[in-house]
């Protein structure tokens, strides 16, 4: 039974980021096909941001009506729509209106919006329902999190990239005229499987974390909490206390010894002025991963060529589970240290930036060395930003109480 709970807990944190991991890793091939071309980014970056719109309703709920939203209704609500936007997506993300004079993804930019909304309210709803369970399978939901940014990863490399070439083609130099002019064009080799076949591939894991909800749901709470050994410990102290009414008494000191310890153990391991030093390095890992890095990413990827720009997007996704993974077990979290993590994201993050400006004429342009350089400072700059962040969160875990939980659940909604 525990093994069924672990992997539904798994499946279930699956639908958590899927979507908007699916949509970067699956950029190198859609910008060359839609209107906005190297400017798509930015645009995904401002919905993506627009959207946590939901997590910030979510938390108004909590806060103005506390215990009156039905967190279950919402997760399914979350589910459903992006499922309807995964499918969506496949028959629409490559339809185009005219807007102001100018052809615009409109369709592709709504049903984003709406999976952002999905993907970044998940943030502050699957959390708090995996709370209800005993803790141990926590620690596999994050993994199932993980993988919602390392599958997707892994089916972008293995779709591979529609690699570009040039080639000859002529035309007549008017009508009048039979003289052939000739000129270079280029043209995109197909991937191995299409934009399509990965966008449904989006759809059935989002499927599968509804299916895993309803398993959850649906699960005998009795016997969760048997395997906590909670029960036998309360009938013997209700039995003893009955037999003995000096054992009542023992019980009751008992009782107050635990709660004094326990509010030791509950007094905050970190300053007022550390917890804001903290809160300060999760806005601007924030800003720079989340923000200003991948807008510009076609900038300082695509100079160097389609290849560069998939590979950074499917390995910095790839990267993001690592990272958590790591910092789950990693026992020094001193601010120190984070401090310097933060100045070395910042550096890879600077020289992103500053390929970025010099497009369409980088460093290394042409060389494989200048390629491998990008790739690596692109992905080394998203897992230092995801360590920074996750270790700070399994930190606030461990020193805060359900409501500060939330409250540091909250922060996190802009991952991808």
């Amino acid at each position: 039974m525990a093994l069924q709970v672990h992997l539904l807990a798994c499946a279930f944190g699956l639908g958590s980021w899927v979507a908007v991991n699916g949509l970067w890793v699956e950029l190198p091939l859609i910008v060359n096909a839609l209107p906005e071309g190297w400017e798509l980014p930015s645009y995904l970056t401002v919905i993506i941001q627009l959207a946590n719109l939901g997590p910030l309703l979510v938390t108004l709920m909590h806060k103005l009506r506390p215990g009156r939203l039905n967190e279950r209704a919402v997760i399914y609500s979350v589910l459903a729509i992006g499922i309807v936007s995964c499918i969506l997506l496949v028959f629409f993300w490559d339809k185009t209106t005219v807007v102001a004079g100018a052809s615009r993804s409109t369709a592709f930019f709504i049903i984003t919006f709406f999976l952002s909304l999905v993907d970044c309210t998940s943030s502050v709803t699957f959390l708090p329902f995996m709370m209800q369970l005993p803790a141990k399978y926590i620690t596999t939901y994050f993994i199932g999190e993980g993988l919602s940014g390392f599958i997707p990863g892994i089916i972008a490399l293995a779709q591979g990239v529609g690699m570009a070439k040039c080639v000859n083609s002529s035309h007549t130099s008017g009508n009048h005229s039979d003289e052939e002019v000739w000129s270079l064009q280029t043209q995109y080799l197909p991937p191995n499987f299409s934009t399509q076949v990965f966008f449904s591939f989006l759809a059935a894991m989002m499927c599968i974390s509804l299916a895993a909800f309803v398993g959850l749901n649906r699960l005998p709470r009795t016997y969760e909490l048997s395997t906590e050994n909670l029960v036998p410990d309360m009938v013997g102290t209700v039995s003893s206390g009955l037999d003995n009414p000096a054992a009542e008494t023992d019980g009751k000191k008992s009782e107050q010894g635990e709660e004094k310890t326990k509010a030791l153990l509950a007094e905050p391991q970190h300053s007022i002025s550390q917890l804001v030093f903290m809160y300060l390095l999760v806005v601007w890992v924030n800003a720079l991963t989340n923000g200003l890095l991948p807008s510009v990413q076609t900038y300082s990827c695509m100079s160097y060529g389609n290849l560069a720009y998939h590979l950074s997007a499917a390995l910095a996704s790839v990267a993001n589970p690592v990272a958590c993974t790591i910092a789950m077990f990693f026992q020094n979290r001193s601010l120190m240290f984070l401090r310097f993590l933060t100045l070395l994201g910042t550096g890879f993050g600077g020289y992103n930036m500053a390929m970025a400006a010099l497009s369409p004429c980088p460093l290394l342009r042409g060389s494989a060395l200048g390629e491998a350089i990008i790739v690596s400072e692109i992905t080394e700059s998203l897992f230092i930003s995801v360590f920074i962040r996750k270790v700070i969160t399994f930190s606030s875990f461990i020193t805060a109480d359900d409501e500060t939980t939330f409250n540091c659940v909250t922060m996190f909604p802009f991952n991808h």
